[in-house]
């Protein structure tokens, strides 16, 4: 099975800690302190494989650790450095935070290599805490713990040309001829179950990348059929080919079908409506008399009044391929360079520091309510949208693992009590 979307748990590898040891050698009374700092936990680093094009080797492990530090020993020794952990990934893949939903890393466009999670700082040795007041210090500093974080890798499939359609009406026919990809052609639905990729080559003009989109159906953008996992591949092209099965060899309507796919478009992310299309009108080859000549007027008349050109062809035989293909050359050639890329919106360092932050529970006498402040507090509020599903249990969640559930208990609260957390006030109930 294909997979574009998995849940991975990352994790960094914790810092080891110092030793705390004294010089002991044959005439030497009392020898200083000798206790050697810990190594560095490993950092867990994502980098883009470009023989890779899914996401399955993730279904089958889903934690990935770096090495942890070894702690410092005798005689000033340094403990080793725990082993990195180099996660490969396909060119395109975007890796989320899994609460929040939001965008860590954009594996796309230059972004070949990324340390998402840092190890843990080794402990200094007791050799490091001699003073002319202390000359035997008995103690050394704890490695800092590595960083743990549930994430959700999304591949995002990267083509300037997306190709769409509904199943069956010729895409991986047109995909085959017109490039290198081989797709495996069949006479029933889906028989494309992942986005194919093929490179486009022009005499005299530059190619460019074309992905074959799954056939989708209608309700895709609601998760009917597989409409997510398809419609995610699509948000990085530049331009759209809409293939029909213009002589309704199925008995679909064409121009009903555009519309349809177009909705499902808007539905799932209104931007894309807003990408240059250009209808394909395939398997005019099995046309009689003159039902082109009036199917093909029929397109015009609704679709190109509204900037949409449309180019009668057939993947069999290869009519009209030719001038599509140089007229999409055309229009790419016309659109800005720049680039989809989801830009970074999870700040790693800043949101997981935020956990290590004070946090204080105290009971107020004159109003009669728990108040619960800190900077943990008050970032939490900040990011999370208490007024979705999703957003309030991460709310809950975030109560209990930071031990304010805990702090409130410990101080006599009771079932609809008030408690306060800047601006906002709740009752509590277990």
């Amino acid at each position: 099975m294909f997979s574009d979307k998995v849940e991975i748990i990352i994790r960094s590898g914790n810092g080891g800690d110092g030793h705390v040891s004294f010089r002991r050698e044959l005439y030497v009374a009392a020898g200083g302190p000798d206790g050697g700092d810990g190594g560095k936990g490993g950092d867990l680093i994502f980098e883009v494989d470009r023989g890779l094009n899914t996401l399955n080797d993730f279904r089958h492990n889903r934690k990935y650790s770096a090495g942890n530090g070894m702690p410092g020993g005798r005689r000033r020794c340094h403990g080793a450095n725990g082993a990195d952990l180099v996660v490969k990934v396909p060119e395109g893949t975007v890796v989320r935070e899994k609460e929040s939903g939001k965008v860590i890393v954009d594996m796309s466009h230059g972004c070949i290599r990324e340390i998402v999670l840092k190890g843990g700082r080794g402990g200094k040795g007791n050799m490091n805490y001699a003073t002319p007041t202390m000359q035997v210090p008995k103690y050394a500093q704890p490695g800092k713990p590595g960083k743990e974080l549930s994430v959700i890798l999304e591949l995002k499939t990267i083509a300037d040309v997306g190709l769409l359609g509904f199943p069956n009406v010729g895409k991986s026919t047109f995909l085959s001829r017109v490039s290198n990809a081989r797709p495996k052609i069949a006479n029933y639905h889906f028989t494309t179950l992942q986005p194919m990729l093929g490179v486009v080559d022009l005499d005299g003009a530059d190619g460019f990348v074309i992905a074959d989109i799954p056939g989708l159906i209608e309700g895709a953008s609601s998760g009917v059929g597989l409409g997510h996992e398809f419609l995610r591949h699509i948000e990085r092209t530049k331009l759209f080919i809409h293939m029909v099965d213009s002589a309704s060899t199925e008995g679909r309507d064409p121009l009903n079908d555009i519309l349809v796919i177009n909705e499902e478009l808007k539905n799932y992310n209104e931007d894309l409506l807003s990408r240059p299309q250009v209808i394909a009108a395939n398997k005019t080859d099995v046309f009689y008399g003159t039902e082109e000549e009036t199917v093909i007027t029929l397109l015009k008349e609704e679709f190109e009044p509204k900037g949409i050109p449309v180019f009668p062809i057939s993947a069999v035989s290869g009519k009209g391929v030719k001038e599509l293909l140089y007229y999409v050359r055309k229009r790419l050639d016309e659109i800005p360079k720049e680039p989809t890329v989801f830009e970074r919106e999870y700040d790693i360092e800043q949101e997981l520091a935020v956990q290590e932050e004070p946090f204080t529970v105290t009971f107020d006498e004159k109003d009669k309510m728990y108040v619960v402040e800190g900077p943990r507090i008050e970032k939490m509020l900040g990011y999370t949208n208490l007024d979705s599903e999703k957003g309030f249990q991460f709310f809950q969640k975030f109560m209990h693992t930071n031990g304010i559930i805990d702090a409130l208990e410990t101080l006599g609260i009771e079932e609809g009590d008030t408690v306060k957390m800047y601006e906002l006030q709740f009752d509590y109930y277990k």
